[in-house]
Parts: structure tokens; sequence; C-alpha cells
């Protein structure tokens, strides 16, 4: 996480002298020891990131690729002439076991255009959808099988 820190720092300054890099440096030595003495942050969650990062960059990857097909299919959908569209709410049960991979779930599908999450609770999400259509598969969708692997490792 301290990487990440002065990763940003570095974004943000748009550009990189040994003043900064310095400056950059102590300012994120001093977020990484405020989340772990204040919120909690463990520094084995450094390592679980490291285990994981590869398939939450496939994630990611995944995620960007169905937000461009929604965006194409929602396009062709509302330009159509000949299409009607028929919103509906659909309540998905999912078996996803933390709550961080339930709210990347339903955040991942509020990003897809098209659908939007409505209420989460537990292992319940309702979602409402610009079309029938779009319903089909979520409860068993490539988002939630990713988290299933992000979950086992």
């Amino acid at each position: 996480m301290f990487v990440v820190f002065f990763i940003l720092w570095v974004v943000f300054n748009g550009q990189l002298t040994l003043e900064i890099a310095l400056f950059g440096i102590a300012v994120a030595a001093l977020m990484y020891l405020f989340i772990v003495k204040i919120m909690g942050y463990k520094p084995e969650y450094d390592l679980i990131i490291v285990k994981k990062s590869g398939l939450i960059i496939k994630y990611i990857a995944t995620l960007i690729a169905e937000i461009v097909k929604a965006n194409l299919g929602v396009i062709r959908m509302i330009t159509s002439a000949r299409y009607e569209i028929e919103p509906c709410v659909v309540h998905i049960k999912t078996d996803l076991k933390t709550n961080i991979a339930r709210v990347v779930l339903a955040n991942s599908i509020t990003l897809t255009p098209g659908t939007i999450t409505v209420y989460t609770q537990g292992d319940l999400i309702v979602v409402h959808c610009l079309d029938k259509s779009l319903a089909k598969g979520l409860d068993s969708s490539v988002f939630v099988q990713q988290l299933h692997k992000l979950e086992e490792v």
C-alpha cells in the first residue's frame, strides 16, 4: 500500500524531482502509518494483494470489456425503432462468501450500462435492468466466476 500511495503522489504531482520524491516518501509513510494505526489495516494485506494482483488485473480488463459490450448493446437498443424496451427488476442470490466480493459485484453491475444495483443485503442483490434481455445470466456472469477465483486465493 505504501507503493500505491507513493505512485499516486507522483502521478498527482505530474513530475518527478528529488524534492517531490523525498516529500512523497514521507507523505506515503505517514498515510501508511495512518491506515495501520487508525483504520486497522494490516501489513499482511499487502502480501494478499500481491498474490491476487494477476486476478485483479484480469478482473479489471474483463470489467472494461463488459462495459464496452454493454455500451454498444444499449446504444443498439435505444436507437432501434423496432425494439420495444421492457425494464425489469431482478433479485439475485449470490453465493459469494465475502462482503468485499459482493460489493465489487454490485458495483460492477452498476458500472455496466443498462443495469443499476438498487439494493444489497447479505447475499441478495436487487438490480434494475433497462431491458429484460440484460437480466439474463446476471447471477452466473463472468464477474461472479472471477470473484469466486479471487476469493479462493
